[in-house]
């Protein structure tokens, strides 16, 4: 057995024990969270490495070969997805050592945030369906109880919308799972393949497929079923809302992703193209959504669903180059929104609102603070030469190649409306005056007394400017990721070599 394939699940999930263990020692927890997080990165690009030199790893828990077992599988994308996920819990771990309050922290903050990853680590590596639905639930449990740490009435009623749009999305997924596998006898993802290629009761698999995109287009977020998203990731922390931000709903995506190119193939002209049409109304609706608020948390949460109709755009046109954008975009997402979310935490430390009309002045008392916002607002409205924009440089070349007219012009108009609420927050909240009066010595601190806050938004806007001035070795990564996907007999034969033979 291929140890690295289980290090991103079991390091969390030792991580979290432990700090419930240590649960009377903060210092300990705060200490240990920030270690484990890191060991999780570490172990993310190893794994990343050995996929890369020697192929699609295979693991078979027990020694039951597929597809009795519960096997774990790690692609390209699925490591991709693991090193973002370690990228996201570290910064938010070091970010969690001034932002989150002792309340929090006495009620078990750590322990989920790493039982949180170990579900979403395990769901970027399962190879089976039903252990997907098993980690979607660990990762419901954890985040549900995060959202609502702290007993605060708006979270309670973002939390209550959260959890009954995602248990609503578990039941669709459960009942889906449980008709393929009365349907075809196996819930192993690579033997779906094989037994869903062969083309029998096409209409029904059709059904099953609306079944998969209706439930992973909950959690993704994607229209019309987004609506939950918007009501509940501004009411917690910053911290707890940028690891939403980056990570949920990119798990969503991620399995939309997954089961689209290797499962539901069949009649790509009739799946892909109601995949392409979501992801031109997600992407419209949500900016459109943007441009209508006036609170810096609740901008950026509408701005998620926007960017998630540019991700799956390349799963609707489904070409090597669109879907090298799908990943390219995942990985420049993560690490953008997720920042812009710390930012704004740093903002509402500073001045004790997220409302634009009560801020104000920022960029004169902390011209930093300001840099550090542009960086990750120009490169999510795609201003070169940042990493938004070779994501949608790649989108919307793929697209002009199959002449698919309708989302270019949407993926542009969304990126300029983007701009223009990117621009909306830089002029309220730094550019204009300070509608109140803030004494310099003790209202405006330091940014050196903040330094756990602008340590990891300082990281992540590095690793954004890095992406985008040297996108090469990046976006060689994501098309080979986009060829291991269109490519499914490459991870058949890798998890069951009798099957993927014979194909």
């Amino acid at each position: 057995m291929n140890i690295l394939l289980i290090l991103p699940i079991i390091i969390p999930f030792i991580t979290g024990i432990i700090l419930i263990l240590a649960w009377n020692n903060r210092p300990f927890q705060r200490a240990f969270s920030v270690v484990g997080a890191a060991a999780l990165l570490i172990a993310g690009l190893a794994l990343l490495r050995d996929v890369w030199q020697n192929g699609i790893q295979v693991a078979q828990m027990g020694g039951w070969p597929a597809p009795f077992g519960i096997t774990l599988v790690a692609d390209l994308l699925s490591c991709i997805m693991v090193i973002l996920g370690g990228i996201m819990v570290l910064s938010i771990g070091i970010y969690s050592l001034m932002d989150v309050d002792k309340g929090r922290e006495s009620f078990g903050y750590y322990p989920l945030l790493h039982i949180l990853m170990m579900g979403i680590s395990g769901s970027f590596l399962t190879g089976d369906l039903f252990n997907l639905y098993v980690w979607f639930e660990v990762m419901l449990m954890s985040s549900f109880v995060l959202l609502v740490l702290g007993g605060e009435r708006n979270q309670l009623e973002g939390g209550i919308k959260y959890v009954t749009l995602n248990l609503l999305s578990s039941a669709i997924f459960l009942a889906a799972v449980g008709a393929m596998y009365g349907l075809v006898g196996t819930v192993n993802m690579a033997d779906l393949a094989v037994m869903v290629q062969r083309g029998e009761q096409a209409g029904i698999i059709q059904t099953l497929a609306t079944m998969f995109l209706i439930a992973f287009g909950i959690k993704a977020a994607i229209f019309p079923l987004f609506f939950w998203l918007p009501s509940s990731y501004h009411t917690p922390p910053a911290g707890v809302s940028a690891i939403f931000a980056g990570l949920l709903t990119k798990v969503g995506v991620y399995t939309l992703i997954r089961v689209f190119t290797l499962i539901f193939i069949l009649d790509v002209g009739y799946t892909h193209t109601i995949i392409l049409v979501l992801a031109g109304f997600t992407m419209v609706s949500g900016v459109l959504g943007a441009a209508t608020q006036n609170e810096m948390r609740r901008i950026l949460s509408f701005h998620i669903i926007s960017q998630i109709g540019y991700m799956i755009m390349g799963l609707g046109l489904y070409t090597p180059l669109a879907l090298a954008g799908s990943v390219f975009y995942i990985m420049h997402h993560i690490i953008v929104k997720a920042n812009l979310f710390l930012v704004s935490g740093v903002v509402n430390r500073l001045r004790g609102t997220y409302q634009l009309k009560k801020l104000g002045g920022l960029y004169r008392v902390y011209p930093m603070l300001g840099v550090l916002f542009l960086i990750p607002a120009f490169s999510l409205a795609g201003v070169p030469p940042l990493s938004g924009f070779w994501a949608k440089f790649a989108l919307i070349r793929a697209a002009l190649e199959i002449d698919s007219y309708l989302i270019v012009a949407a993926a542009l108009v969304v990126s300029l409306l983007t701009l223009f609420s990117m621009t909306k927050i830089w002029g309220e909240v730094f550019w204009k005056a300070d509608p109140a009066e803030h004494p310099e010595t003790e209202e405006n601190p330091p940014l050196s007394q903040l330094a756990y806050l602008i340590i990891p938004i300082a990281g992540l806007a590095l690793i954004t400017v890095s992406i985008g001035l040297f996108s090469e070795p990046f976006f060689a990564l994501a098309i080979d990721a986009a060829k291991q996907l269109l490519n499914p007999a490459e991870y058949i034969q890798a998890v069951n070599p009798v099957v993927g033979g014979s194909l």
